[in-house]
C-alpha cells in the first residue's frame, strides 16, 4: 500500500509554488510508503506518491508509474487482486511490454486497452489517479467498497487530492475550519458519515465512485459519479447445498488472491469466526506454517478473547504473537494514535490496532483481516435484532412490551462489555421502531435530544438517522436484512472500520487487506438468501456450514464479539486522569461548540456511577484531542514518527 497526492490544475497552469505544495502533501505521507517515492509535474498535473514495496520490490514498479510512451501516468495505492488473471485473460503479456511484475502495471496497460471501461474487470482494493496527457483526461478513483482512503478538495482553480486529511494541511489556502454537521452525526455514529468530513472544504470520495476531469474544459466542475452499484440479488433457486459449497469456494479463492505478496504476510487474528476462517482457509491452501498471526488481549476478563485466539493459532501451525494492551498504552497512545487518525473516531479498537500494527512492522509489511465478513453475512447484533424483532411485535402485545421497556431501564448499570442492561434498554426501545431507525438506535452513541444540548444552535441540522433512512428507503430489495446489509457496507463499513484498519495500519507502515471484501467473492455473496445467513436464532448460518471444514470445533461454535476497550471501566479509574485533563471549561470552552454543563453532567454521571457514559466520554475525549492536534494548536505532525 501507498500514499498519493496531487494536485490538478482546473484553469491556469501550474507553477512552482504548486510544486511545492505538491511535494509537502506527498511528504505527509511518507509513512504509507517509506521504501520510495516519486512525482510527475507538468503544467496541468502534479502527481506524487510514496511506495510501500508489496509486489515486485526492485526499482522497476518505482511509482508513480508511466506507459512506454510518456502519455499516461498513474499514482496508486493499492492491490489489484485479481491482475494475474487479468494480463493471462486479455493477453497483455503478449500486447505490451512489461517492465515489472506489478499489478500497478498491468493496470496501466488495463487503461490503454479500454479507457475507463478497465474498472468494470478489477478486484481488489484501489485508490488511484490516472492522468492521460494526450487525451487531456485525469481519473480520480477509489475501489468498489472504500477499502483504501481517497479525498478531494476544490481551493479556486485547483483540485487537491489525497490518502489522507492531513495532506491539506500543508496547502498554503486551507484552513482547517470545522463542519459542524459533521460533528453533530460524529456524536451519534462515533464516526463521520458518507463524503463528509470534519473540515467544511474537503471531501471524501465515496466507495465505486470517480472524478473524471476534461482538462481541454475547465468550465466544467469536478463531480464524483458512480461507476459500479452494490447490488445484493439472491438467489432464490440456490439450495442450502450449493450456498455453502459456493461460500467456501468464493472465499477460498478471495483469500489464495490476497496471499499473493513479495513481501511477508501475516494476520490479524481476532479468535472469532471470520478472521479464523481466513486462517483456516490457509492452512488448507498450504501456507498457515509461513503466516505471523498477531492477537490482541484487552486486560479485562469480559474482554479477553485470547483463549480462541490461541486455540486457533495452535491448530494452524502460524507463528503467533500476543500484543496485551493495559490503561497505561491507552494514555501513552492516544495522542500520538490520534495525530494519524486524522478526523475523530469512537471505535475503541483503534489503538489496540494501532499497537497490534507496531508489533506486526517488525515481521510483515501485509496483515490480511476478516473485516466485511460481518456485513456479507448479516453477523451484526442489529442484524439479529432486527429480525428478531418483527417476531417480538408480531407476538408480545404492547402493553407488555411498555412492560419490558420499563423494566429494562430499572436494571442496574453494569460496565461490562456488551452487558445485559445495556442490550436489554436497547432493544426493547429500538423494537419499536422502522428498520433504518432501529438500526442506528441500537448502535447510537448519543440521541438526537442529547446532541442537541451538547451542541447548542444543532436543532437546525438533518436528524442522523436520515443517513441510514435515505439510503434504506432507496433500495428496491424486499429483504430488510439485505437493504440493512447494503446500508452497513456504505457507512459503518467505509465510515468507522476502513478509517480504523487503514490508519493505524499504514501509520506503521503495514498494508491491511480484506479478503471478505474482494470484489469476485462479495457478488457472489450478495445472491446467497439472508434466510441462509440468519437461520432460526443463529447467525453466519451458511458461513458456520462452509467453514466447519477449516475450524476446530471451539472456534467453530461460538459468536463474535469484535475487539473493545474496556473504556467505561478505564476512565473511572485508570484513565480517570486522562478525562479529568480534558473535561475541563477552558478545554470546552475552545471548541466554541460544546456546552460545557452537558459535558459536566455527563462526566459526573459516569464517574459516580448512576449512568455508563463510557462510549459518549470516550467519543468526547477523541473528539476534543483531534481537535487540539489539527483545529487549535495544529501542531499534529509533532507526533508523526519518523517514516
Amino acid at each position: 500500500m501507498c500514499g498519493i497526492a496531487g494536485i490538478v490544475s482546473l484553469g491556469r497552469p501550474l507553477a512552482e509554488e504548486d510544486v511545492r505544495t505538491g511535494r509537502r502533501m506527498t511528504e505527509m505521507l511518507r509513512h504509507r510508503g517509506p521504501d520510495d517515492s516519486g512525482e510527475l509535474f507538468d503544467g496541468r498535473c502534479y502527481l506524487g506518491n510514496t511506495r510501500l514495496s508489496i509486489i515486485d520490490l526492485s526499482d522497476n514498479a518505482h511509482l508513480p508509474m508511466r506507459n512506454d510512451s510518456d502519455s499516461v501516468w498513474l499514482a496508486y495505492n493499492g492491490e489489484i487482486t485479481n491482475f494475474r488473471l487479468l494480463e493471462d485473460r486479455f493477453g497483455l503479456r503478449r500486447r505490451h511490454r512489461f517492465h515489472s511484475g506489478s499489478d500497478t502495471e498491468t493496470l496501466l496497460h488495463m487503461y490503454e486497452e479500454m479507457g475507463a471501461d478497465c474498472l468494470q474487470h478489477l478486484s481488489g482494493m484501489f485508490a488511484f489517479t490516472l492522468y492521460d496527457r494526450v487525451r487531456g483526461k485525469v481519473l480520480i478513483v477509489r475501489d468498489f467498497f472504500g477499502t483504501r482512503p481517497l479525498f478531494w478538495m476544490v481551493r479556486s482553480d485547483r483540485l487537491y487530492f489525497a490518502s489522507e486529511l492531513k495532506s491539506f494541511m500543508t496547502v498554503p489556502s486551507f484552513s482547517p475550519e470545522i463542519d459542524r454537521e459533521a460533528i453533530f452525526h460524529y456524536f451519534s455514529l462515533a464516526y463521520v458519515p458518507g463524503t463528509m468530513t470534519p473540515f467544511r472544504d474537503v471531501h471524501e470520495m465515496d466507495g465505486a465512485c470517480l472524478i473524471e476531469l476534461d482538462l481541454n474544459r475547465p468550465d466544467l466542475p469536478p463531480a464524483p459519479r458512480e461507476y459500479y452499484r452494490l447490488r445484493f440479488s439472491p438467489d432464490s433457486a440456490m439450495t442450502i447445498e450449493e450456498a455453502e459449497e459456493g461460500f467456501y469456494e468464493a472465499i477460498l479463492g478471495a483469500v489464495d488472491r490476497n496471499l499473493i505478496s513479495d513481501a511477508p504476510v501475516g494476520l490479524t487474528l481476532s479468535g472469532g469466526l471470520d478472521s479464523s476462517s481466513i486462517l483456516g482457509l490457509s492452512r488448507r491452501l498450504g501456507k498457515s506454517s509461513e503466516l505471523h498471526t498477531f492477537s490482541l488481549r484487552i486486560n479485562e476478563p469480559s474482554f479477553d478473547e485470547s483463549y480462541y485466539q490461541r486455540v486457533m493459532a495452535e491448530y494452524a501451525g502460524s507463528i503467533h504473537h500476543e500484543i496485551t494492551v493495559n490503561p497505561s498504552d491507552v494514555h501513552e497512545n492516544v495522542i500520538r494514535y490520534m495525530a494519524y487518525m486524522d478526523e475523530p473516531i469512537g471505535d475503541g479498537s483503534a489503538i489496540p490496532f494501532f499497537l497490534l500494527a507496531r508489533e506486526a512492522k517488525g515481521f510483515v509489511k501485509v496483515l490480511l483481516s476478516g473485516e466485511g465478513g460481518d456485513e456479507i453475512s448479516n453477523a451484526y447484533e442489529t442484524h439479529m435484532a432486527s429480525h428478531v424483532s418483527q417476531l417480538y411485535r408480531k407476538w408480545v402485545p404492547s402493553f407488555a412490551r411498555r412492560g419490558l421497556r420499563w423494566a429494562a431501564r430499572q436494571l442496574p448499570v453494569s460496565m461490562d462489555k456488551l452487558s445485559f442492561d445495556f442490550l436489554a434498554r436497547r432493544f426493547t426501545t429500538g423494537a419499536e421502531l422502522e428498520p433504518p431507525e432501529a438500526h442506528m438506535y441500537y448502535r447510537h452513541v448519543l440521541t438526537q435530544e442529547e446532541k442537541h444540548l451538547l451542541i447548542p444552535g444543532s436543532t437546525l441540522f438533518q436528524p442522523t438517522t436520515r443517513h441510514f433512512a435515505d439510503l434504506y428507503d432507496s433500495l428496491d430489495y424486499p429483504d430488510v436484512l439485505d437493504r440493512l446489509a447494503h446500508v452497513d457496507m456504505k457507512n459503518f463499513f467505509i465510515g468507522d472500520l476502513m478509517m480504523k484498519n487503514d490508519r493505524m495500519m499504514m501509520a506503521n507502515s503495514v498494508e491491511a487487506r480484506f479478503p471478505f471484501m474482494d470484489r469476485l467473492a462479495v457478488e457472489f455473496f450478495t445472491t446467497i438468501p439472508s434466510s441462509f445467513k440468519i437461520r432460526g436464532l443463529t447467525r453466519r448460518y451458511i458461513e458456520k456450514r462452509a467453514m466447519k471444514r477449516v475450524l476446530p470445533p471451539e472456534v467453530h461454535g461460538r459468536q463474535n464479539f469484535g475487539i473493545e476497550l474496556p473504556y467505561s471501566h478505564w476512565l473511572t479509574h485508570e484513565l480517570r486522569d486522562l478525562g479529568g485533563a480534558y473535561f475541563d471549561r477552558a478545554t470546552i470552552d475552545r471548541t466554541g461548540m460544546l456546552d460545557y454543563g452537558a459535558v459536566r453532567t455527563m462526566w459526573e454521571d459516569h464517574v459516580s456511577g448512576r449512568r455508563d457514559n463510557g462510549r459518549t466520554l470516550w467519543c468526547l475525549l477523541n473528539f476534543l484531542i483531534w481537535f487540539e492536534l489539527f483545529v487549535d494548536q495544529r501542531n499534529f505532525a509533532d507526533y508523526l514518527s519518523p517514516a
